[in-house]
Order: C-alpha cells, then sequence, then structure tokens
C-alpha cells in the first residue's frame, strides 16, 4: 500500500475522480447521483469511487439500499501542505523571472519610444 500522500495524488490524478471530489464538496450523494452527469458506466463510477475510498478522500455507507458517499476532506489538506512548502520556491522563481523579462524589454521599450517620439517631431524643410 502507497503511503497517504501518493494515494491522494494517484487518486487525485484523474479528471473523472476531481469532478466526483467537487460534487461530494457541495453535500452528500448517493452513487447514482455521482454518475449522472457522468458517460460511463455504474460499474467505473464505482471503481473510482473505490480508489477515492483506498485514498481515504470519501466514505461510504450504506443506508437502506442507498449507498451515500461523502467527501473527507483530510487528506486533501495534507496535499495542500506538502505543495504550500514549494511556494515560497515558486515565488522567488517568477520574482526572478519578473525582474529579468523587466531587464531585457526595457532596453527595447526605450529604443522603441525614442524612435516614436523622433517620428513626432516636425520634418524640417
Amino acid at each position: 500500500m502507497p503511503d497517504a500522500l501518493s494515494a491522494t495524488f494517484a487518486a487525485l490524478s484523474d479528471p473523472t475522480r476531481r469532478a466526483i471530489l467537487a460534487r461530494l464538496a457541495a453535500g452528500e450523494a448517493t452513487v447514482n447521483e455521482l454518475a449522472a452527469p457522468f458517460e460511463i458506466s455504474l460499474p467505473a463510477v464505482s471503481r473510482h469511487l473505490k480508489v477515492l475510498e483506498r485514498a481515504r478522500l470519501i466514505t461510504r455507507e450504506r443506508e437502506a439500499q442507498w449507498r451515500r458517499c461523502r467527501l473527507a476532506a483530510e487528506p486533501l489538506k495534507e496535499a495542500a501542505e506538502w505543495m504550500e512548502r514549494y511556494r515560497a520556491f515558486w515565488d522567488a522563481r517568477f520574482d526572478a523571472l519578473e525582474k529579468f523579462l523587466a531587464r531585457e524589454t526595457a532596453p527595447h521599450a526605450e529604443k522603441k519610444e525614442k524612435r516614436h517620439a523622433a517620428g513626432r517631431r516636425p520634418r524640417r524643410k
């Protein structure tokens, strides 16, 4: 069994599973309700739900003949915290890129501005 973080990211790697989680963020739902917007079979949706359940992203419980699903957001919080560690790294990279682009485009902008200003001067006869 992979570690919890790996299971979370593996479960999130599929767009259908991400859509299911987005739906469950609005409230609990039955398997049939979750399956309704997808053009895939009910067994295929059930397989997606099993992946989400193994990753502990959802809980399922039986209620009479219905199986209700609920979002279990704790693994998402752990994944967000893990990714947050890299925010400072990317912020620094983007800041450096912004400074580089400002330096590189400044000389070109000055030349263009000078040419444009020169074009506005009245011509001598």
